[in-house]
């Protein structure tokens, strides 16, 4: 049995007396895709706040490697130091630099020298920019490389960003609802691009759309958050159909609540 690439085990995170993470245990495989949901209040925004180091648990374990002989207890770093491990963030509303092209805006993301002048004036290698070819195919904005990202159209964005994630080479990418405010064929567009990725990359993907979280679920494991732990895991069909589920969440409405 593979070691998993994070390990979240008894978990826990309080606010002002309020418990938004309570005994959490979470184990996510490398190259793995896997979906969370959940109702209002259900710990998903501090889930990933504490595996990236925004916020730290009151108890619990965090891990992040998949070689339990040098993995990383996360708990023990900062935000730089977990993203430097390969830990990337996307928030819901994407951000790009508007007055930027497309392609400098991947070139901007690329691991290496920090600040606009040390990353666009770096002399890139062959391998580097046939890189940032391919992740312009593979987001489908090779045709606008050279528009400014303030001109995209909002889907546009999201996949520009998931592409400066991309540059990054991360090992675990954190999804925060994709989907949200896209027409029904950037969103369709977005689970092909997070399935591709898949295998390559290990993802977690928070959504309320489950249309969406149907498409990119499809071979793998829906874990359904309620008051902070893990109330059902499993294929979109069983959790879907589970009642504990329908009372919690999917009872309320075809988009349901964050």
């Amino acid at each position: 049995m593979p070691h998993p690439i994070l390990t979240v085990e008894d978990v826990s995170k309080t606010y002002d007396g309020f418990k938004a993470i309570s005994n959490l245990n979470f184990y996510l495989y490398d190259g793995e895709l896997r979906t969370v949901i959940g109702p209002n209040g259900a710990g998903k925004s501090t889930f990933f706040d504490l595996i990236t180091g925004r916020a730290q648990p009151d108890k619990g374990k965090i891990e992040f490697g998949a070689d339990p002989a040098s993995h990383h207890d996360l708990t023990r770093l900062n935000e730089y130091e977990i993203n430097r491990l390969g830990i990337s963030r996307k928030f819901q509303t994407p951000s790009v630099y508007t007055e930027h092209t497309v392609w400098d805006n991947l070139v901007l993301s690329m691991k290496g020298p920090r600040g606009v002048f040390a990353s666009l004036f770096k002399r890139m290698t062959s391998t580097e920019h046939d890189r940032l070819d391919e992740l312009l195919k593979l987001v489908r904005l090779d045709a606008k490389r050279d528009w400014k990202a303030g001109l995209l159209a909002h889907g546009e964005k999201q996949w520009l960003e998931i592409g400066m994630l991309l540059a990054q080479e991360p090992k675990l990418l954190l999804v925060d609802e994709p989907a949200a405010g896209m027409t029904d064929e950037e969103t369709h567009r977005t689970g092909e691009l997070l399935i591709s990725l898949s295998g390559k990359h290990s993802i977690i993907v928070v959504e309320h759309d489950m249309a969406f979280v149907k498409q990119i679920a499809r071979d793998g494991n829906v874990t359904v958050l309620h008051q902070g732990t893990v109330l059902c895991e499993g294929k979109f069909d069983e959790v879907q159909s589970n009642q504990k589920v329908r009372e919690v969440y999917l009872g309320r409405g075809k988009h349901g609540t964050r």
